[in-house]
């Protein structure tokens, strides 16, 4: 039987003030673009290649994805509840309703494992489900209502894509144990 109880590490969150060079160049980026530094960022930086993938991988997936930024919020938010990260389902809850204006009655319904009545969110988010739990090896019959919402194979690849960037950032909050930062405490979520 699986231990409930998580390994955390033993390393510890790295300031601005305790950085090295490469950690502290990282750091600096990141508060210029959000104006404070999450303890997400402030845990990945331990390893600074960690870092600096993520936010590069998620800075591209904003950019470049052929996902509007509601469905983008929508995907780090599924995914991040099914890895039961409670950080990112509340950051990314944050973005989707002060940044994203993605629907409340949509990100509620995530949250809570509630029923999506939106076909086209709903497609999105039941086909996201599937590539998660069958780890990218989906059938054709996967694809018929997801295709059939208007998606196609270039947001397959969108998905493989925040696939990757959430298993970075949700494994590092578990294994860190990472405290929610004052900006997303609004849109606190437990896992069931």
């Amino acid at each position: 039987m699986e231990s409930t109880k998580c390994y955390h590490t033993s390393l510890r969150e790295v300031s601005v003030e305790n950085a090295t060079e490469a950690q502290s160049l990282i750091l600096n980026g990141v508060y210029k673009q959000m104006g404070f530094v999450p303890n997400l960022h402030k845990n990945m930086v331990n390893q600074p290649s960690l870092l600096d993938t993520y936010l590069h991988g998620y800075k591209l997936f904003k950019q470049l994805s052929p996902f509007t930024p509601q469905e983008q919020e929508v995907i780090m938010i599924i995914l991040s509840r099914e890895n039961g990260c409670e950080y990112c389902v509340a950051a990314h809850s944050t973005a989707a309703h002060k940044v994203s204006k993605v629907p409340n009655q949509i990100t509620e319904a995530i949250r809570s494992y509630g029923q999506i009545h939106d076909k086209r969110y709903k497609a999105l988010i039941n086909f996201t489900l599937t590539m998660f739990h069958k780890r990218g090896k989906i059938t054709r019959e996967d694809t018929d209502s997801f295709f059939s919402a208007g998606y196609d194979d270039m947001h397959i690849l969108g998905i493989i894509l925040a696939i990757a960037i959430k298993t970075m950032s949700n494994y590092t909050n578990h294994i860190f144990g990472t405290e929610l930062d004052i900006p997303f405490q609004s849109y606190v979520w437990q896992n069931r």
